[in-house]
């Protein structure tokens, strides 16, 4: 039995990698089709939204399975439960890269303004911090995992900044109310992002240390 449970945890893990490997692909393309004014790669990621959705389905199917054929205990419960929560957050920067990429078909229609804030640096902190989260995953690196959790004040901060620009350029250029509130709706995802990169690496210290870490503060 315990030779049969590590075969089903290993492609357990192997499953989410893969699925990781999607949602990564599916948000470059999302800030790249914003940075490039790019609607054929936004229109990918809406065509490929629906494989992460299976996909996601195909591991939470898998882990309940594992919960039901072989009552994990301990350390490997742990992991189960990780990948189901894991498994949640990255169905959801799927759908987070979909609504960036919809951002970027409209806007395209709409007369091009100057994007209100360093899209450049967001999009690359988000990214950042979800790759790193994954690598802590991929090798249980728990430094890793607690630098990314401590940054998200970056990232939130830089959200608050966004809000601040956008208003203050709505009320000098009110003719552009409508592709403002679309940029500041992707520094939201972007933003968002950010946050469920660090659910992840609560899930990591919470496979290796059995801590929960959620709402604690940074470095306590």
């Amino acid at each position: 039995m315990a030779n049969h449970l590590r075969i089903e945890l290993e492609k357990l893990k192997t499953n989410l990698l893969s699925l990781s490997s999607e949602v990564e692909r599916a948000l470059n393309k999302a800030v790249l089709s914003v940075r490039n004014s790019d609607t054929e790669l936004a229109k990918e990621v809406l065509a490929a939204d629906h494989v992460i959705d299976q996909h996601e389905v195909e591991v939470e199917e898998q882990c309940l399975a594992i919960l039901a054929l072989h009552q994990p205990v301990a350390k490997d419960l742990r992991f189960v439960i990780a990948v189901l929560k894991i498994n949640n957050d990255l169905e959801r920067i799927g759908d987070l890269a979909v609504n960036i990429s919809e951002r970027t078909i409209f806007l395209k229609k709409q007369p091009p303004i100057e994007i209100p804030f360093d899209f450049v640096n967001m999009s690359q902190k988000a990214v950042t911090m979800l790759k790193k989260s994954l690598d802590a995953f991929i090798n249980m690196d728990l430094r890793l995992a607690h630098k990314v959790w401590e940054s998200d004040d970056e990232i939130d901060e830089m959200n608050r900044q966004v809000y601040d620009k956008v208003y203050s350029t709505i009320k000098s250029h009110p003719n552009q109310v409508e592709a403002l509130i679309h940029y500041l709706s992707i520094s939201r995802h972007l933003e968002r992002i950010g946050d469920y990169a660090t659910n992840i690496c609560e899930d990591v210290i919470y496979m290796a240390e059995g801590k929960i870490v959620r709402h604690t503060p940074e470095g306590a």
